[in-house]
């Protein structure tokens, strides 16, 4: 990466952000969905200050218990505090740990990067909620065991409804819907508040992200055999159901369901459709009383999918640094203009050359003191 770094160096020049490092990442044998994920989590500001706060704080000594965190801070840490401005770092430990941790990904084969998103996460969640409930029982605070709450749901204990534990990874990720189910006999209607890290979006041809979120909004109506049971009623009822944003988060993740499965094939199929992101983008379809519903969110980071199937390809990142486009491919690092950005959307034709299509987008709000 010798010669690709210092054409890296050279297009920046004096440009080139104070304090800031751009590292390839070394593939171990087709871990390019972890390498993606991490480059577009790394120029995710907000994480990785938390992160290497966290590493601060959690400095590994030879007597604590490695795990997925502390290998992730590590591994930041490493890129953060190099000398040089460019190269390769090998996030070994790292691999190691994730394929320890979770046999889906030990073997060779295609991995998909959202769950590998997905499963980092929630495994990040699950650390720091262990770590906040073990200081509280230390500091004598916590009385009554604590629920497991996967991430993002309320637990009870012992019948009582006890506080979910929001760890900074809640802070930056987390939103929450409001599920809106009206019964079409009694008008009377449900609500239920979901926590989610991400948005899982059903995606058309030629169409947009406004376009999608529309969709996943829009009032779908329960009958036959999905009839809501409704308690006023008291039976199954026809009913009407909405999911609007209740609680935006800082950091809106959007994965487009690229991979369907077509019942006629028996398996998964890529979708190539053409999904337009835009750079800045709006959030319409929010509560009436959502705090800052006016919010606008940029667009920070891209994984994107290289391939015609679900079952083989490659992942690379598109990743906005300094007002700076940059173009991650495991241990290769490139400079990138704005525009071709637009080059991810999708094809406009089910056939086409191009193969290399926005996955996951990651959108960092501009006003986030919601």
């Amino acid at each position: 990466m010798g010669v690709a770094g210092s054409k890296l160096e050279k297009a920046l020049g004096d440009q080139f952000p104070e304090g800031e490092r751009y590292f390839g990442l070394e593939n171990f044998g087709n871990t390019c969905y972890c390498n993606s994920v991490l480059q577009a989590l790394y120029f995710c500001v907000p994480f990785r200050d938390q992160l290497l706060e966290y590493y601060s704080h959690n400095k590994p000594t030879g007597e604590a218990e490695e795990n997925l965190l502390t290998c992730l801070a590590d591994l930041f840490m490493q890129i953060n505090s190099q000398k040089k401005k460019t190269g390769v770092i090998a996030p070994k430990r790292f691999v190691q740990r994730v394929k320890k941790q979770n046999e889906l990904f030990r073997s060779y084969m295609h991995q998909d990067a959202h769950e590998f998103l997905n499963f980092l996460l929630n495994e990040l969640v699950e650390i720091l909620e262990k770590e906040s409930s073990a200081t509280k029982k230390l500091s004598g605070n916590l009385t009554q065991p604590e629920k497991k709450t996967n991430g993002s749901v309320n637990g009870q204990a012992n019948g009582t409804q006890q506080p979910p534990v929001l760890t900074w990874v809640h802070n930056i990720f987390q939103g929450t819907f409001a599920n809106e189910t009206r019964c079409l006999r009694c008008e009377t209607i449900t609500a239920r508040d979901e926590a989610f890290l991400d948005l899982s979006l059903d995606i058309e041809q030629n169409s947009s992200i406004t376009s999608c979120l529309r969709n996943f909004s829009s009032t779908e109506t329960l009958n036959a055999e999905d009839k809501f049971f409704c308690d006023k009623c008291c039976s199954l009822q026809e009913a009407q159901k909405r999911m609007k944003i209740k609680v935006l988060p800082q950091i809106l993740v959007i994965h487009l369901k690229r991979f369907k499965f077509i019942e006629q094939l028996g398996r998964y199929k890529k979708l190539s459709y053409r999904v337009v992101f835009p750079m800045e983008l709006k959030l319409w379809n929010t509560t009436d009383n959502t705090p800052g519903s006016d919010a606008e969110y940029s667009l920070s980071a891209v994984v994107v999918h290289v391939g015609s199937g679900p079952n083989h390809g490659h992942y690379v990142s598109l990743v906005k640094s300094h007002n700076h486009w940059l173009f991650f491919d495991d241990e290769n690092v490139e400079m990138i203009d704005e525009s071709v950005v637009q080059t991810f959307f999708g094809s406009t034709q089910e056939y086409s050359n191009n193969t290399d299509h926005g996955y996951i987008l990651f959108y960092e709000s501009l006003n986030h003191k919601f």
